[in-house]
């Protein structure tokens, strides 16, 4: 096993994390360890060498006998959303279940959920950024979990007691315990309906008044707003997430509550919709080649209802397909959160200390428990398999790795074992492979970049800017979720990453840093327009794809940006006359598809029905 550098980092420069203890891994003998993280520079931190990497030997097969996985580690919180249970202070100040006290880094919490390929949470406008420490970026929000290490009698009342709405607030349940759950075995499957308009903003929608023209004050060279949805679900007291959006050919689909959704990407009518028996509960990242997803919903209504129930949905025509029941393998299985993710014909539902993994095309179970002590908690996935796997710990501390696996079988391709202690928090990239890690016990955060066979690549030095990727994926306690974050992109050379947005008196601007994977350095900066604040959403043509948000007196727009930096180049310049609609999304999370952009508030409440029933919940733009 290669070992970390031994000389110490510069003075205010990047720290080395403790070599970890022995232990086993599923496979991929190469089993690499992570350049150590940056702690909080002064200056500039020198990048630390990278040490030489030895190639992955074959890993063992998966039916070879190995030691049995212990009591599982409980989870911490990726291109592609971090978790923390809102309330009580975490290490990066992400808030608990006990309540809302500031935490070191005093950054503010925000509700996340899935988006598709270019769309991800954000923070909602007008809300205070998350600060960062200089030199490298502060850890995004959801860096690891409160619950980790208490009893499971304890974490269990505080999970009944508490439902986390919003940016941490949280309400006392009061559901019928004795609520029994739905019997899988007599649970129909959902069958797609049709349903009415939307508006189409031009005065012409089913759901505003005639003399509401969204375009009336549309001035030339700006682009259109193309519909805008508001909700027509009831919904329960405390509001619902919301799952998506995902863009299949001209269906644009999100979920929410008890119910997903399909809709015209171009006017924005109800072409189909699928009721469901309980409430959604976890939804994949990714769609497949062919526009299929993979939904989860609760076994029941009542609090104590597990997220079991899984259903392969066609999002083009909205028909459901296979379901598949999650079975509980031990007092230890907790299946009150799940992640799902999709990779090649595979989709795979991970938890804390376990997961599946099922066939796309008919829903037949591929693999579950892998070889060895060490268990996935969560996937990312798209074009590879990735892995972050929990093992168990002799000195408290906790002993991580990172695996690429194959969809099919489940064997390891490599192995790349991480410092006790350090966990990884999001994956910013699939391919390159680009990984966000956090040390919650020391308060670190570091970026860092591998290569195809799983061999260190390079370490992210941030110089003095401060950093904001934003993440989101849900409220997951028991389980991590590793996709969905924006702020970051990638290609196949070049990081990108945005900083925190400075004020000025009334005004606020950032700027995008390009890296170097290769060495980790900084290739550039490139400042957002006077007043503007622009999120890296993606690539797009070999450009970087940029949201650059709304303020008070302008609309959005979205922009791409060369990988030689420069300036933004605006191809979709939103109205003004909507700026004020456009910034009223609850941290909304951007998709952009086709020439057309799409807009999504990530949950959905009201104080009361009428309220309820005018709240916006989608809108397009485009050409």
């Amino acid at each position: 096993m290669s070992q970390p550098p031994s000389q110490q980092p510069p003075q205010g420069g990047f720290g080395s994390p403790q070599d970890p203890p022995p232990g086993s891994s599923n496979g991929g003998d190469a089993q690499q360890q992570v350049p150590p993280p940056p702690q909080q520079p002064a200056q500039p931190p020198q990048m630390p060498p990278v040490p030489p990497q030895a190639p992955p030997q074959a890993p063992p097969q998966a039916g070879q006998p190995q030691p049995g996985y212990g009591h599982p580690q409980t989870p911490q919180a990726g291109y592609g959303y971090p978790q923390q249970a809102p309330g009580r202070p975490g290490p990066y100040n992400q808030p608990g279940p006990y309540g809302q006290q500031p935490g070191p880094y005093n950054q503010q919490p925000g509700p996340y959920q899935q988006p598709g390929p270019y769309g991800q949470p954000q923070g909602g406008y007008g809300y205070p950024g998350q600060p960062q420490y200089p030199g490298g970026p502060t850890p995004p929000p959801g860096g690891g979990n409160p619950f980790k290490g208490k009893p499971g009698v304890i974490i269990g009342a505080a999970v009944a007691a508490l439902l986390v709405v919003g940016t941490g607030t949280w309400f006392v349940l009061r559901g019928d315990d004795g609520e029994k759950k739905a019997d899988p075995k007599q649970t129909a499957l959902p069958q797609p309906s049709g349903s009415a308009s939307v508006d189409q903003g031009d005065g012409t929608g089913g759901g505003r008044d005639d003399s509401d023209d969204l375009n009336a004050g549309r001035k030339p060279g700006e682009a259109k707003v193309l519909w805008l949805a508001k909700n027509d679900i009831d919904l329960p007291r405390n509001g619902s997430d919301v799952s998506g959006p995902w863009v299949v050919g001209d269906t644009v689909v999100k979920g929410m509550y008890k119910e997903l959704t399909g809709y015209s990407a171009t006017t924005g009518q109800k072409k189909w919709s699928i009721p469901y028996p309980a409430e959604l509960c976890a939804a994949s990242t990714q769609t497949t080649a062919d526009g299929k997803l993979v939904v989860a919903y609760k076994d029941g209504t009542s609090d104590k209802a597990d997220c079991t129930q899984l259903q392969l949905v066609d999002a083009t025509t909205g028909k459901a397909g296979w379901k598949q029941v999650l079975k509980k393998k031990g007092v230890w299985d907790l299946l009150s959160d799940i992640s799902l993710t999709i990779s090649g014909t595979t989709v795979t539902a991970a938890r804390t200390g376990n997961s599946d993994a099922f066939r796309i095309s008919d829903g037949k179970a591929l693999f579950g428990k892998l070889p060895g002590n060490c268990q996935p908690e969560a996937f990312a996935g798209g074009p590879k398999l990735i892995a972050s796997e929990t093992c168990p710990s002799a000195n408290g501390k906790a002993q991580n790795q990172v695996q690429e696996l194959d969809p099919t079988t489940g064997a390891a391709k490599w192995t790349y074992r991480l410092p006790a202690g350090w966990e990884v928090d999001k994956v910013y990239s699939v391919s390159p492979l680009v990984l966000s890690l956090t040390n919650r016990d020391e308060k670190k955060w570091s970026v860092v970049a591998l290569n195809a066979n799983g061999t260190a690549r390079s370490q992210i030095d941030g110089g003095k800017d401060k950093y904001q990727p934003r993440c989101g994926g849900g409220f997951i306690v028991f389980g991590a979720h590793l996709e969905g974050c924006v702020g970051v992109a990638a290609d196949a050379n070049t990081f990108y990453m945005a900083t925190e947005a400075a004020s000025s008196g009334t005004s606020r601007t950032n700027a995008v840093v390009a890296f170097d994977l290769n060495t980790g350095k900084r290739k550039w900066r490139a400042d957002a327009p006077a007043d503007r604040t622009v999120v890296p959403l993606g690539m797009e043509g070999g450009n970087v794809l940029l949201y650059m948000e709304p303020t008070f007196d302008a609309g959005g727009a979205v922009a791409t940006l060369a990988p030689t930096g420069g300036k933004p180049d605006v191809i979709l310049q939103h109205p003004q006359s909507t700026a004020v609609i456009e910034r009223s999304f609850y941290s909304p999370k951007m998709l952009y598809r086709d020439g057309r952009f799409y807009l999504a508030s990530s949950r959905v409440s009201a104080s009361n029905d009428a309220e309820e029933q005018e709240t916006k919940t989608m809108m397009a733009f485009g050409k």
